[in-house]
């Protein structure tokens, strides 16, 4: 017998609900770097990883190349789309599909970043136009200039009006899709970041390039390219630029079930 007031040992206390498992963030991955800058500092998936941050936690690779299945909308709170040597246009099938099921995040309401590939992808998926740019190949660090939009969107408030971006791509979103929000453009290409509905980002430029990686590219495009070694000697980190995948990192982060609530950086 116990005393007054003492919790009873012989009748055990119910075990604590355990808390819900995170949903993990997926980084749908769409292809690999080269064979050299992979040996050298991993792949696009370990890119992007990096530098989405802590706050991104737990991450999921799903290499769709493989067939390997994609999880449902709602097991998940954030998706980047990687970049690519393959082209949107081909429509491969195992591209298609992913578009299918990208359409589907989308109305789910998902939060979706694609970069490069996965930007034109994500473009396709919704309804946009993807093909190659009637000015060619846009390659190494080049000047961007955010849209007026910009200013308040969730994931680019805050920026610097002007800013670098590491570059290359030989197509591009030549038609946005219906209601999209363009966010951002150089004189080269005019749809360089885009938002459809309130969480799903497209970005042609690559804010996981470090500047080994871009002058790895531009090495690799030399013979195709006039001034190569200008091209080269221009190349340089873009920190704004990078600054995107820990921002998109940070605001899946505060995203609770099916309801995304969002907190720009800065806690503005």
């Amino acid at each position: 017998m116990t005393s007054a007031g003492a919790a009873d040992s012989s009748y055990p206390l119910p075990p604590s609900p355990a808390a819900p498992a995170a949903k993990p963030l997926l980084i749908v991955k769409t292809g690999s770097t080269f064979e050299a800058l992979r040996a050298q500092q991993g792949d696009f998936d370990d890119w992007i990883a990096r530098g989405l941050g802590p706050h991104a936690l737990p991450v999921l690779v799903v290499d769709r190349r493989t067939g390997a299945p994609l999880p449902e909308p709602s097991e998940l709170r954030g998706i980047v789309i990687t970049g690519s040597h393959e082209m949107v246009s081909h429509r491969a099938e195992w591209s298609e599909r992913t578009a299918a099921w990208l359409a589907r995040c989308v109305e789910s309401g998902v939060p979706v970043l694609g970069i490069c590939y996965g930007h034109q992808l994500l473009a396709h998926a919704l309804g946009g136009e993807v093909d190659f740019h009637p000015g060619g190949l846009e390659i190494g660090t080049v000047p961007l200039e955010l849209a007026p939009a910009a200013r308040d969107d969730p994931l680019f408030a805050g920026l610097p009006q002007r800013f670098a971006v590491n570059v290359i791509h030989r197509q591009s979103a030549l038609r946005l899709p219906p209601g999209a929000v363009p966010l951002a453009t150089n004189a080269h290409e005019p749809h360089h970041a885009f938002r459809v509905g309130r969480c799903a980002w497209g970005v042609q430029f690559h804010p996981e390039f470090d500047a080994n990686a871009m002058r790895g590219y531009v090495q690799a495009h030399a013979a195709q390219l006039d001034d190569a070694a200008a091209i080269e000697d221009r190349v340089r980190s873009t920190p704004e630029a990078a600054s995107l995948l820990q921002r998109f990192g940070q605001l899946t982060a505060h995203r609770n079930g099916q309801q995304t609530t969002w907190m720009t950086p800065g806690g503005r």
